[in-house]
């Protein structure tokens, strides 16, 4: 979910168009998340945006997602509280955040801005975990139909966006949601299974899921770590 450094080079195959800043609105992005395509920025403080198409796209399959053992162990067992949709635009200004680690992100203020938007008008979401009062991790996606586009996820404690994770394949098992896009594949990744889609195959399984209607109070509603687990590890069709 976002840019990562392993896909740097999936970034340089891909079909990409400079765009005006202004011109990224939130009926755009809805536009261009329907034919593939997704904004990102040259860097924090740059207001160069930029339409992406890529070529490959890396895809987790809801029915296949695998949790590695400790990790499965660690949702069980954490005290961490998740929420979703708490407070979107604390998640987006973690992922934008720069850390060690990232010395920058495609993130910049335009984009903050319009993500924001879609999350007032209720088409984008944020899968958060709490310690406390405090934001330790999340992340955050937009949603159309029964399709979530996997943006970007940070956290500050250990295991925390991998906590995330987990509950957000299991709420969208649990709402009956059949395609989590995640952009890019990378060695992070890798860990759950995630899978290349050519652009024709990953188009094929994006318009049927554009035209689902999940069940959006099961996708927000409270989950234990034992049935994140759970509902996690099952398919589509039988968690609905």
């Amino acid at each position: 979910m976002g840019q990562t450094p392993e896909g740097a080079g999936q970034l340089s195959e891909a079909l990409t168009t400079l765009i005006d800043p202004e011109a990224l609105t939130a009926d755009y992005l809805l536009h261009a998340y329907r034919y593939g395509s997704f904004p990102m920025a040259e860097a924090r403080d740059d207001d160069t945006l930029i339409m992406i198409r890529p070529n490959v796209r890396g895809v987790i399959p809801l029915d296949r997602f695998h949790i590695p053992a400790r990790l499965a162990r660690t949702v069980r067992s954490s005290n961490l509280e998740v929420r979703v949709n708490g407070d979107f635009p604390q998640v987006i200004a973690g992922c934008a955040a720069l850390i060690r680690d990232r010395w920058d992100t495609w993130i910049n203020r335009r984009i903050e801005q319009v993500y924001t938007e879609l999350h007032e008008q209720g088409h984008a979401h944020s899968i958060e975990c709490w310690a406390g009062h405090a934001l330790v991790g999340g992340l955050y996606g937009v949603q159309i139909g029964g399709a979530f586009f996997g943006e970007s996820m940070f956290t500050w404690q250990r295991d925390a966006s991998k906590i995330a994770l987990v509950h957000l394949v299991a709420r969208l098992n649990r709402a009956g949601f059949s395609l989590l896009d995640a952009q890019f594949v990378n060695n992070h990744l890798k860990q759950f299974n995630i899978v290349d889609a050519p652009h024709r195959v990953y188009m094929r399984v994006l318009r049927p899921a554009l035209e689902q209607q999940p069940d959006m109070e099961a996708f927000r509603a409270t989950m234990s770590g034992e049935e994140a687990v759970a509902y996690a590890r099952q398919s589509t069709s039988q968690a609905s």
